[in-house]
């Protein structure tokens, strides 16, 4: 790890941002992942509020958001310095530690949290083996609790547990001005030499009426890009009916995306099976034609054999549908 620059929280400023939300910080304790996961009634409060570094830990920091509590936090988590005395060394230096509420959770999945006695009620938070929740500026003060409970009795994979969380939070009331953005981050649990490849989740809505069912829609259209994904490496293994089930599966998750059969349509035809491509190629093209000419530029790119019979052949169902 490169460039850290160690410091302490920012010091006190006349407009905090007001990072009043929900959130959660949680490690798998079967894969190691980590993650956050947050909404608020707040424009953009991923940009602020979740942090993640693989093999560290993940950070939330909200209420009268210092963003300096992810950075900060996380430098310190990478020196081995677990999370609860990663944050307590934060807070002894930060003079407004009162208006702040910060969660934090390490790679071993020990936990730290606080909620600053002028956090905007509703405020509190729970913590848990893994994992801690925390909401201020909530309807009530059930939905941290909700939360946690939802979390821990939630099983599968760590992003999909964390959005129950926040849907129990919205549930149970959520915060008091309603919803606007919603973000997730899921880092593995060892970091590697390639930096970019950390990183499992990385997805933000900015600005919608529902925030939380967008965030589940957008996990579910990066699933769908995964298992195109993983098509592309059992094809590099030659394994060809591995490849063909899992873009199958691809394009049932997102039927609306129609790249996706597109590609699974080019592989069926460089494997010379353009019988069975034809009819993606053509829902593809009645959906939008210059998928059509995109199709041409591909073996010149090295991306479709140089097959010019079959090209006209797969052409020519985009000719019946425009005749």
């Amino acid at each position: 790890m490169n460039n850290r620059k160690s410091g302490s929280p920012s010091p006190a400023y006349p407009r905090f941002p007001f990072a009043h939300t929900f959130s959660i910080v949680a490690r798998d304790p079967e894969t190691g992942e980590m993650g956050a996961a947050v909404q608020s009634h707040w424009f953009s409060t991923g940009s602020l509020v979740i942090w993640a570094e693989a093999g560290v830990g993940a950070v939330a920091t909200q209420a009268m958001v210092d963003p300096s509590y992810g950075p900060l936090g996380l430098e310190l988590m990478f020196t081995g310095i677990s999370a609860p005395t990663a944050l307590a060394n934060l807070l002894a230096q930060d003079v407004r530690k009162e208006i702040r509420q910060v969660a934090m959770v390490d790679a071993r999945g020990r936990v730290g949290a606080h909620t600053g006695i002028q956090c905007i009620a509703e405020a509190g938070h729970v913590t848990g083996d893994g994992f801690s929740v925390q909401a201020n500026m909530m309807l009530n003060n059930t939905v941290w609790h909700a939360m946690a409970e939802a979390f821990r009795a939630s099983t599968g994979r760590l992003a999909d547990r964390m959005i129950l969380a926040l849907q129990a939070a919205q549930e149970a009331g959520g915060d008091i001005r309603g919803q606007q953005s919603a973000a997730m981050i899921v880092v593995k649990a060892q970091s590697s030499s390639k930096p970019w490849n950390d990183t499992l989740i990385d997805l933000r809505v900015e600005d919608h009426p529902r925030p939380i069912e967008e965030l589940q829609r957008l996990l579910t259209v990066q699933d769908a890009y995964e298992w195109m994904n993983k098509g592309d490496e059992f094809m590099a293994r030659n394994e060809v009916d591995k490849a063909l089930s899992a873009y199958q599966k691809a394009n049932s998750m997102a039927p609306h995306l129609i790249e996706l059969p597109f590609w699974n349509a080019v592989t069926l035809a460089d494997m010379d099976r353009v019988e069975e491509a034809l009819p993606l190629f053509e829902q593809v093209f009645n959906a939008d034609p210059n998928w059509a000419e995109l199709l041409k530029r591909l073996p010149p790119a090295g991306l479709l054999k140089d097959d010019p019979i079959m090209l006209a052949r797969i052409l020519s169902v985009l000719s019946k549908n425009t005749s």
